[in-house]
């Protein structure tokens, strides 16, 4: 079934509230789904953007771009939820997802992946995972080199001579060379975006989920 067409507000609205991300292992690779709580009700959240973020309950303000109607087929049946997409958050508090947080999403959950591909929607059994797939080979995937045509950066550049880096510039494109603190862009095709997370994660690069960017693990210690 397609999905439902969103209607966007006139304005965005900022609430107060409290994200709960869960981590998912599915056939795809691990995938995040959230359920933000706020005094507006409680909606599904399935942005690309919190692919980024470890599984846990994240205080904070979020800016609900529109919020829709969701029906899709799962189990045998059909499954319909509330969603919101958010236009940005800002992110004061992190604790530990419990017992009851991770039971309270559905049993099994579609990868948002399979969705935008327009895939058959296999559910995934709802269990926690913090593996990262290798995404070493998912950067040789063409379909990933996210340099825009015709612009001559040193990140084509190095993927064109087929070098030591060629691999991770055509993954990273123009964020190539990386910095010791970057910001993805969650704006790019997903698969793109997960394989980018897990290879920062084996560069010893880690997320601070309030400044909402990527830094060299060395950088996040305090100094002694």
């Amino acid at each position: 079934m397609a999905p439902t067409a969103a209607h966007p507000s006139t304005s965005p609205i900022i609430v107060s509230g409290r994200l709960t991300l869960r981590t998912i292992r599915g056939r795809n690779g691990p995938f995040t789904v959230g359920r933000l709580t706020t005094h507006l009700g409680v909606f599904e959240v399935k942005d690309a953007e919190l692919e980024q973020y470890p599984e846990g309950k994240y205080d904070g303000e979020f800016v609900i771009r529109y919020i829709y109607p969701r029906a899709y087929p799962t189990g045998g049946g059909m499954r319909f939820e509330i969603r919101a997409n958010l236009d940005g958050m800002t992110l004061s508090g992190l604790d530990k997802l419990s017992r009851d947080d991770a039971t309270g999403f559905a049993a099994q959950e579609v990868d948002p992946l399979d969705e935008e591909l327009g895939t058959p929607l296999t559910a995934s059994p709802a269990s926690t995972s913090k593996a990262v797939d290798a995404a070493v080979q998912a950067s040789a995937d063409p379909l990933i080199d996210t340099t825009p045509f015709g612009v001559d950066t040193p990140s084509a550049a190095i993927a064109a001579a087929g070098g030591p880096d060629s691999d991770d510039a055509a993954l990273f494109g123009l964020l190539w060379p990386l910095e010791d603190s970057i910001k993805l862009d969650s704006t790019i095709d997903r698969r793109t975006l997960r394989a980018q997370i897990a290879r920062l994660g084996a560069l010893g690069y880690a997320l601070d989920f309030k400044a909402q960017e990527w830094s060299r693990e060395a950088e996040l210690q305090p100094a002694g």
